[in-house]
């Protein structure tokens, strides 16, 4: 696979449009012991655990990636965790988990299926209400594990039922970005040597011994898999977060994923981690938007979250003090500047570590492909001519409204910019590719005009309360994952959908956080209709427009052939709409040009034959008796 300026393309010259899936949510979490985050027990013993069979037993490999092939995904964002590879300590690497890894990827090779490597993380890791990290990242700042919940500085689903009355909350683990654990170690990892440059590490600046640690542990892994020649690219870091940095005002609250329960500002946050009792407000959403409810104690307890001989790394940086007894807030916009000006975090930090991040792995093997990531919805770094070459937008979108209620209305949504309502279907419809084309915009106008990719979308399959569980009625997902999918279409968009779960249950979901998004359950496709759909996947020439109308089972796709590639431009067309002889009407903007077309029910797969014609071309496949 290769890059030619916006598209990707193949050895023959043909554009790729990629689709395929995230693979997958439980490799958010180990197999030994089960860690899965509803388990009280889960975060024990955090060296000793095993990500061997994630994302599910070698002896299944063959199963699933003939079924990802057969459902036309040919392109898998392959999730892995730091932790995975570097749970039992600093340079100690999981060598039986990367031998698995390499096992599992000659079989997608075998199946002719494509992959990129996703570092993923959470809001940092599993004992700060998320993913991706190892303990020891914690550990090395004196942090107490067995505190974290208990001083606010981290809310878990292990833990909420210690701290918390009721059942643990839909979708609240995003707020872990403001408490205090992910934030300080977010705002280390990227800008450590700015706002705390007395914090060391084993003698070295955080910022970098952590980055390096990091780097490190991904740079072995690849070089373990280099020559899995499924592996055609990396991931940096899944949605990365600023953590402090920018904040203007230390008291208050900024750089929000998600208000819900206690929020606490970063020096509320850092008084409570230090072992002082503090009221914070406690927010909701209602029809009138989120408000402040009420008010709750951080830390009634008055335990510190740090071991004897560790203290905070704010208060040791001077941003804040209990000299007197009672903390004082010395500097509220401490994260506020970088070289006398507001602080830029994917200018000034993010990209910087991309780029040392693209260096190190290119060492091992040079033409990878780098898959970047900005903050969701919020800043995202540019890229210029004199950037690291080979890189890829490969941003993130959700349905907002769908993912955080768990209930879905094809004829309301709200804007999340101004927050007014959308009434109607089409201005629904409308808006989702509005969305999505605001990202291509911002790639095309700041990045250089590089390939986009779309590496998470997805649905919540427990939507109201799990009903179609019971009544295997997924019609309105179907309508809510074709609204995407229409989305995606009209932008020609590469995408990978969240998520494959090959342990997907009806009562524990993904097995993480409450989160249900799998498309996949028991054996089967769970709303197939509103994924499984046809789509060019080599185009000899440049794609123009597709349609796909599932109830018509009419594909329309229109592109401009070129005259100079000679193998055929390949359609996936799904025998489930389309049987064994579809009607193919092809035209072309010469007339009297005949331009041949077979398809093969088999692969599943319509082979259109134009080479020596350059010019535009229609092709219209209608299932057989539609």
């Amino acid at each position: 696979m290769n890059i030619a300026g916006n598209r990707f393309t193949d050895d023959h010259g043909r554009t790729l449009l990629l689709r395929g899936c995230n693979l997958g949510g439980s490799s958010k979490y180990p197999l030994h012991p089960d860690g899965q985050s509803w388990r009280s027990e889960s975060l024990l013993n955090p060296s000793g655990v095993s990500f061997v069979g994630r994302p599910f037993p070698e002896e299944e490999a063959e199963a699933h990636f003939d079924r990802l092939r057969r459902w036309g995904f040919t392109f898998i964002r392959f999730i892995i965790t730091w932790e995975a590879l570097e749970h039992e300590g600093p340079g100690i690497y999981d060598e039986a988990y990367l031998a698995y890894l390499r096992k599992i990827l000659l079989v997608a090779e075998q199946k002719g299926l494509s992959v990129f490597i996703d570092p993923h993380q959470d809001a940092w890791s599993r004992w700060t209400g998320g993913d991706g990290a190892p303990a020891w990242t914690r550990e090395k700042l004196g942090f107490n594990l067995d505190n974290l919940d208990a001083v606010g500085a981290a809310v878990t689903q292990q833990n909420y039922h210690r701290f918390n009355r009721g059942p643990y909350p839909r979708m609240i683990w995003p707020v872990n970005y403001n408490r205090y654990a992910p934030a300080t170690l977010f705002t280390l990892f990227f800008a450590g040597n700015v706002y705390a440059p007395g914090v060391t590490v084993e003698g070295e600046p955080v910022q970098d011994w952590i980055q390096e640690r990091y780097c490190a542990a991904m740079r072995h892994g690849y070089r373990r898999l280099k020559n899995c020649k499924a592996v055609v690219g990396w991931g940096i870091m899944n949605e990365p977060h600023p953590g402090f940095i920018g904040y203007r005002d230390n008291g208050g609250l900024e750089n929000c994923i998600a208000k819900a329960g206690p929020m606490p500002s970063p020096f509320a946050a850092m008084a409570a981690a230090s072992g002082r009792p503090v009221r914070v407000p406690v927010y909701s959403t209602g029809l009138t938007g989120i408000r402040v409810t009420g008010h709750q104690t951080l830390n009634p307890q008055g335990l510190s979250l740090f071991k004897e001989g560790f203290t905070c790394p704010w208060k040791q940086a001077g941003v804040w003090t209990d000299e007197g007894g009672e903390p004082r807030l010395l500097r509220k916009d401490h994260f506020a500047l970088y070289q006398g000006r507001p602080a830029e975090f994917a200018g000034d930090f993010l990209k910087p570590f991309m780029n040392r991040f693209i260096h190190r792995l290119r060492e091992v093997r040079e033409g990878t492909i780098f898959f970047i990531e900005g903050v969701p919805q919020g800043d995202q770094p540019g890229w210029k001519k004199e950037d690291p070459p080979g890189v890829v937008n490969a941003f993130h979108w959700y349905d907002g409204v769908t993912l955080y209620t768990k209930s879905f209305r094809p004829w309301f949504s709200l804007r999340i910019d101004t927050g007014k309502p959308l009434w109607g279907r089409k201005q629904v419809a409308a808006y989702f590719s509005e969305q999505l084309g605001r990202s291509i915009r911002w790639t095309r106008d700041h990045m250089e005009n590089i390939p986009c990719f779309l590496g998470e979308f997805g649905l919540p399959f427990d939507m109201n309360r799990g009903r179609a569980f019971k009544t295997r009625n997924y019609r309105l997902h179907e309508e809510a994952l074709s609204m995407y999918y229409d989305a995606i279409d009209a932008h020609l968009l590469h995408s990978t959908i969240w998520n494959y779960a090959a342990n997907n249950t009806h009562e524990w979901g993904d097995g993480w956080n409450n989160e249900d998004l799998s498309i996949y359950h028991n054996g089967e496709g769970r709303a197939v209709g509103g994924w499984l759909r046809p789509y060019p996947l080599a185009t000899a020439g440049i794609p123009r427009s597709l349609n796909w109308d599932r109830k018509k089972r009419l594909l329309v796709y229109r592109f401009m052939a070129d005259a100079g590639i000679s193998a055929p431009t390949e359609i996936y067309a799904p025998r489930e709409y389309f049987g064994d002889k579809p009607e193919i009407t092809i035209k072309t903007s010469r007339p009297g040009e005949h331009i041949p077309a077979e398809y093969q029910g088999e692969t599943q797969r319509l082979l259109v034959s134009h080479g020596g014609y350059g010019g535009e071309v229609e092709v219209s496949v209608r299932g057989e008796g539609a």
